[in-house]
């Protein structure tokens, strides 16, 4: 129940059984409960929609805990409708269901947690009807940026940052009064540098040999963070640091000279900022999600946080050290996504994902994910994007590469395509 006098922003969770949906709940009900205590005038959030690719028991035990009446499914088997529509549930069903969803669900801001390719299309969706969107997919914009920037800047829709990174970035120029630069911008000349720390995954300290013949549990066994399987796996790889790397590039405007990456073991200082004059800015916190969630929905204001706290006291060190290339090629694939340019970054993506796919699968090295993905990247040729079909269409091309590499080499297959509605 709404306090007499509060404002209340309508939240669509797009993922919301995953990881970063979860966490979403637990921010929003921290975020009730504390308005509850503040009084009249204190913001609230209302959850008016949820999506989910298969985990239906999940998706409506959700719903009905917070009382949600419009929610999404990919998979139609995964849900059982007619009771979900006996308790007052709306189930829209199939893969353009999450599009649908914000089509026809009225908010004000989309949490975008959907992992992968699969998440575009609803992004796009809510950025075309200029709805502020809370950015966990990095797939969006690695894929598609060329378009969802075009199309944020002509419907003034927000790109408000939820990776840890992008957020600390964000965060250190707004706590320097700059709160006019929310993406998608242009950071001035005044940023010589951002700087994205890397925790280094599972395999970090692993040599070379180790690391081409890691298994899924190798790499799978995140020190610091808690993520989805693809997540973690990309971790490992620093295919994730790739990823963010030309997620930057689209939120800040910022060419690859601009933008640097250090890893950082302890998962503490999240991004540095660093100015023309010599100067630097960073955001430190501790590894939890919930706090650049909680930013995303209430920025420019900071409430008290439900998130974990570093205690200074036992830190003893920070430290620093420059990503292993030979180890982790997948980093260097993410900088030449950023000065590529057009399609270049739906094949980077299509072919990652069909390659951590078949690998979670069983039957492949880890090795063989880089090697599958450099080799698509050289293969499938780069082309302009002038529309979302130029990137489903690049995306299909490096998932069939990346199915007849494995299929020669008498290997685990993959789906050859992302299920995208135009």
């Amino acid at each position: 129940m709404n306090t007499p006098g509060s404002t209340t922003r309508r939240v669509l969770l797009l993922g919301s059984t995953g990881s970063i949906g979860r966490q979403t709940v637990e921010v929003v009900r921290h975020l009730n409960t504390l308005a509850d205590s503040t009084g009249p005038g204190a913001a609230r959030y209302e959850i008016v929609g949820l999506s989910a690719g298969r985990n239906g028991d999940a998706l409506l035990a959700q719903a009905m805990s917070l009382g949600v009446r419009d929610i999404a499914i990919a998979d139609a088997d995964a849900i059982d409708m007619r009771s979900a529509e006996a308790r007052g549930v709306r189930v829209l069903a199939g893969p353009d269901s999450a599009e649908r969803l914000v089509r026809e669900v009225e908010c004000d801001v989309v949490l975008g947690a959907i992992v992968g390719f699969d998440g575009l299309p609803a992004t796009l969706a809510a950025v075309e009807l200029g709805r502020d969107v809370a950015l966990a997919n990095k797939e969006t914009l690695v894929a598609a940026g060329d378009i969802v920037v075009a199309r944020a800047t002509e419907s003034g829709s927000k790109l408000l940052p939820v990776d840890s990174e992008h957020s600390a970035i964000w965060q250190c120029m707004v706590g320097r009064g700059d709160e006019r630069l929310c993406p998608p911008c242009a950071f001035g000349p005044e940023v010589a540098k951002v700087i994205l720390t890397a925790s280094g995954g599972a395999l970090r300290s692993k040599t070379l040999d180790e690391v081409r013949n890691a298994t899924p549990e190798d790499a799978l066994a995140h020190p610091t963070w808690s993520m989805g399987a693809k997540v973690t796996i990309d971790s490992a790889s620093l295919t994730n640091k790739a990823l963010e790397v030309i997620e930057a590039h689209w939120l800040f405007g910022l060419e690859r000279e601009r933008i640097g990456v250090l890893v950082h073991p302890q998962s503490i200082v999240h991004s540095i900022v660093e100015f023309a004059d010599g100067s630097s800015i960073a955001q430190l916190g501790a590894p939890d999600m919930k706090t650049p969630i909680q930013f995303a929905l209430t920025s420019p204001e900071r409430s008290p946080g439900c998130s974990q706290r570093v205690d200074w006291r036992s830190l003893s060190k920070l430290d620093f050290e420059e990503p292993d290339v030979e180890r982790f090629p997948a980093l260097e694939l993410g900088f030449r996504v950023v000065s590529e340019g057009g399609t270049s970054g739906a094949i980077f993506n299509g072919a990652n994902e069909a390659a951590v796919e078949a690998f979670l699968a069983g039957g492949m090295r880890f090795g063989r994910i880089g090697e599958l993905v450099a080799c698509a990247m050289a293969s499938v040729g780069v082309s302009p994007v002038r529309d979302l079909d130029d990137v489903v269409r690049a995306d299909a091309e490096a998932r069939r590469f990346v199915q007849a590499e494995l299929s020669g080499a008498g290997q685990v297959g993959t789906r050859t395509g992302a299920a995208v509605r135009r």
